[in-house]
Formats: C-alpha cells, structure tokens, sequence
C-alpha cells in the first residue's frame, strides 16, 4: 500500500492528485505542524531523516522529492503511458519543467515570501523601516529582474500548448501547478491569461478535485493554505 506522508500546509497535494489520475489505493498519514514554530513534528524523520514532505512510502521504499514522487510513480504504475511523453521534443519539455518547478522558480518564490514576511514581522519601531527598504530593494533588483521572466516564459509555452507539454495532461503539468496556485495568490496574474486558463484547466479535472476533496475531508477544513 502507497502511503503519503502529509505535512499540513506543504506540497503533498500534487502527490495526492498524482494517486488519483492512477486510479491507485493509498492512505494519507497526516502530520500536524509545530503552532510556534511550523516545524515539522520529530515523527516525521522517522519515514526521512530530513523530516520534510511530501515524501511517500511504497511497501519497503521511501521516496522524497516531489519530482522524484512524480517520475517514480508514473514510471511504475502508469501502465497505459498517459502522464508521460513517449519521446522526442515532447519527453524532453516533460523532463525540463519536472526540474524547473522546484530548481528555478520554487527558490525565487519561497525568497519573495520571506521577505515579505521579514518586512511585515513585529520589531523595534526604529528598525521596521530599515527593513523594509532592505525587504525591498532586494525584491527589486534581485527577485522581480528574475522572476518576470520566467513567468513570461511559461505564459508563451502555454500560448503554443494546452498543457505543459502538447495537449495531454502529464507529470509535468502536476508539478508545475503548486508553484503557480502559489504565484497567482501572491500576485497580480491578469496578465499571463495563459497562466490563469492553465489553473482553471487545472481545477476543473476530476483527478484535482477529488485529491481536494480527500485532503479537505483529511484536514478537517475546505481550502488547504498554499505555502510556499
């Protein structure tokens, strides 16, 4: 049996939607965060020494990573090669944006969050200024000079395509969704009418909704928080 080790507030749901476009039989073990500190609880290292998530075990293996999750999955149990491209130009963007989501635009996003938080945290009222200039500048002539064009980039592929890779859904597709749910949250995405279809194509598979559902009925609540 395939269990997914879920953290609350992490980026298990892809998994999640990824077991059932498979159609598989899995459980959920849900880990619940520290309140203070939103770490991870101790429990957690006992399936990875890392202590984070999504990781998931298969029997004897255990596999972190959502990527590594994503291609173990799909390499053992999509049977009728669906979520993959067979070969060519295709395989290749598949391969590509499975790294891209988490090795480029994941770190730019997750430094965006933190300064925002940084510059929003309680202070000594003579320091928050100093550091929202810091917060700031920092977004300004590091984050957004690289952050934009990497949303320009995905709003052309999704002009050429339907979904990441042609006209199917795949792997990548899965991979790619948590950090955009993340960036249209976060900003303005009026402008990458691509960006904003894909989402919506997103919630509207019956495989998305119904890993919605089981994470909504799993946490008690509807609407799960994005966290970066």
């Amino acid at each position: 049996m395939i269990r997914v080790h879920h953290l609350e507030q992490s980026r298990s749901q892809r998994v999640i939607w990824l077991l059932e476009e498979l159609k598989l039989d899995y459980d959920v073990v849900l880990y619940k965060r520290d309140p203070v500190t939103m770490a991870a609880p101790e429990s957690l290292t006992k399936v990875h020494p890392l202590g984070k998530s999504p990781v998931i075990t298969d029997g004897a293996l255990t596999v972190a990573e959502s990527g590594a999750i994503i291609e173990y999955l799909i390499d053992r149990y999509d049977k009728d090669r669906c979520l993959k491209p067979l070969d060519g130009q295709a395989l290749l963007n598949y391969r590509y944006w499975l790294h891209f989501a988490e090795g480029s635009l994941m770190p730019l996003l997750v430094m965006k969050l933190v300064l925002t938080k940084m510059a929003t945290s309680p202070m000594p009222f003579f320091v928050k200024p100093i550091a929202k200039s810091i917060s700031q500048k920092i977004q300004s002539a590091f984050i957004e000079p690289r952050l934009t064009p990497q949303l320009q980039f995905i709003e052309q592929t999704l002009t050429k395509h339907t979904w990441f890779t042609g006209e199917s859904l795949t792997g990548a597709d899965i991979q790619m969704s948590f950090p955009l749910m993340a960036v249209s949250t976060r900003l303005d995405i009026s402008q990458y009418p691509n960006i904003f279809r894909f989402l919506k194509q997103v919630e509207a598979t019956t495989g998305y909704k119904n890993a919605m559902k089981k994470q909504d009925m799993l946490l008690g609540y509807k609407g799960a928080e994005i966290t970066l």
